[in-house]
């Protein structure tokens, strides 16, 4: 049994584990993926990645990659609410083409829309585009057809065991930090045995991929019909259907999903696949155990009925630049703490989110069969939030509690509140402010003076990587009460000021994790 090293060994090659490995190659550390599958799973459905999704892809050069693989961009795609299969919709929200939406945000000045627009992509399109970046890039040493079998936690590495499938020999693999990136059924997750948390009590559904040329589609592009209780998402261009069906308590093994379809009235003419699974929404009980962490779906089971991979991307570039920042040694022990306290603090907000969503659609499938009229249940679902988020920017996604942000006490509308998300505005010479900040932390500076150069010295002075953006913006100066503002690599304000604090070793300690943040504040940081 051989025996190799790695800072960074990531378990599955999935969008999280991919993500992951490039985040930290973004930052110039290496690390190690192994995957069982040779090939990216066959998922022909259509996965949202929503335009703050798009903009953490974008920071890593994948934005155009995954829209070459995308639907039509202009084509708008629809959410068709109907009473039962085949019957006229009640309503039909749409949703706008992501050209449509690129030239609706290039309107906005004040920075809350996103820099890209969302992207609608087949499931498989999306893991091979980011596998093949993976293993195209040189900081990545993708080992497909290797299986995680087990790991053992030490006091300053995990060492995990892992089977090659071409040769079946058994490797240990020694790493500084593991990732397990493994999906809904991680066995990553079992080996640390951290249990998840559900929200619900487990309803069994089944996932089936049929053709059928005969059903009804009321929207001519992609679209999500929502009745009887299922979910039934149609591809643009072709007749392949995606079908989500609650299955009953005699349901425990379906063997016919033809069968199952026919049931709810759905004529399909070939059955490509199915699939059961559990809906709980649940939640780890912990995102890490020592040097091994959770990321993406291992972390939280969301799928289905979650249709975006948002939470599983964001995950990964949380953990991916503060694993950098502990392998380069400016990161203190605090800052891979923030990750479990803000990503899961995130997962929570999406589970209710989505429990909400799940709710609408079983009080529709109430009333409508309690035979309430079209008027009402139209109104009904007005009444509630929409089921897709194209945006993704949300206010509630923030870290305004995190432990790794200088919290200065300005209320939830300030401009550039530490812990939420920097606005993405367009500067006056058409630059995107977010394609100028650099790969780790950023001081973008606002003063006449400039001022904030010698607060960069001293951080890059403690072996801190800060880039220093001066800008002389006039609309920015107007709209930014904020002169300096320091942005983590994940877009959040890390902490702003109007003038250079008298503090600023402390302000690093925090944002770093070094130290916490005291009960008396720095007046000038107010």
């Amino acid at each position: 049994m051989s025996a190799t090293r790695t800072p960074v060994l990531v378990v599955g090659a999935g969008p999280a584990g991919c993500v992951l490995a490039l985040e930290l190659a973004h930052h110039g550390v290496r690390s190690t993926v192994v995957e069982r599958a040779l090939r990216p799973p066959a998922d022909p459905g259509l996965t949202l990645v929503s335009g703050r999704g798009m903009e953490l892809l974008r920071r890593l050069g994948l934005a155009e990659r995954i829209r070459c693989e995308a639907v039509d961009p202009d084509s708008p795609s629809a959410v068709v609410w109907s009473q039962a299969v085949g019957e006229p919709p009640v309503l039909i929200t749409p949703v706008p083409s992501a050209n449509d939406l690129r030239r609706r945000y290039a309107r906005r000045a004040d920075g809350s829309a996103p820099v890209e627009p969302y992207a609608l992509v087949a499931g498989t399109d999306l893991a091979a585009c980011l596998r093949d970046a993976v293993r195209a890039h040189p900081l990545v040493d993708l080992r497909e057809g290797w299986t995680f079998t087990d790991l053992r936690l030490e006091p300053a590495r995990t060492s995990a065991t892992v089977l090659d499938g071409a040769t079946r020999t058994r490797h240990v693999i020694e790493a500084e930090h593991l990732a397990g990136c493994d999906g809904a059924r991680s066995t990553v997750r079992r080996c640390l045995g951290v249990p998840l948390d559900d929200a619900m009590a487990p309803a069994h559904h089944c996932t089936v991929y049929f053709r059928s040329s005969s059903l009804p589609h009321p929207f001519p592009g992609p679209s999500t019909i929502i009745a009887d209780g299922m979910a039934l998402t149609r591809r643009s261009g072709d007749d392949l259907w995606i079908g989500h069906v609650p299955l009953g308590p005699d349901d425990a093994a379906v063997t016919d999903p033809l069968a199952l379809l026919q049931r709810f009235g759905v004529d399909a003419s070939e059955v490509v696949g199915f699939d059961q699974w559990q809906e709980a929404l649940g939640i780890a009980r912990t995102y890490r155990r020592g040097t091994a962490y959770l990321v993406g779906e291992s972390a939280h089971r969301f799928h289905p009925p979650s249709a975006t991979v948002d939470t599983c991307l964001a995950d990964a570039v949380d953990l991916g630049w503060k694993l950098a920042a502990a392998i380069g040694r400016w990161g203190g022990p605090g800052l891979l703490g923030s990750y479990e306290d803000e990503r899961r603090q995130q997962a929570v907000l999406e589970r209710e989110m989505l429990f909400r969503s799940l709710e609408t659609r079983q009080r529709f499938g109430r009333l409508a069969a309690a035979g309430a009229s079209h008027d009402y249940l139209a109104g009904v679902l007005r009444a509630e939030p929409p089921q897709l988020d194209p945006a993704g920017t949300s206010p509630g996604s923030d870290h305004a509690t995190s432990a790794v942000v200088w919290r200065d006490g300005t209320g939830p509308a300030a401009t550039t509140r530490p812990g939420t998300r920097l606005p993405a505005v367009r500067l006056g010479g058409g630059e995107q402010l977010f394609d100028l900040l650099g790969p780790q932390l950023t001081l973008i500076d606002l003063t006449a003076d400039g001022s904030g150069a010698p607060l960069v010295d001293t951080a890059v002075t403690r072996g801190i990587p800060m880039a220093y953006l001066r800008i002389d913006d006039r609309v920015l100066r107007a709209s930014w009460r904020s002169r300096l503002v320091l942005v983590r690599p994940d877009h959040y304000v890390a902490w702003r000021a109007a003038a250079p604090p008298s503090r600023w070793e402390l302000v690093l300690d925090v944002v770093t994790g070094h130290s916490l943040q005291a009960e008396a504040q720095d007046p000038v940081n107010a």
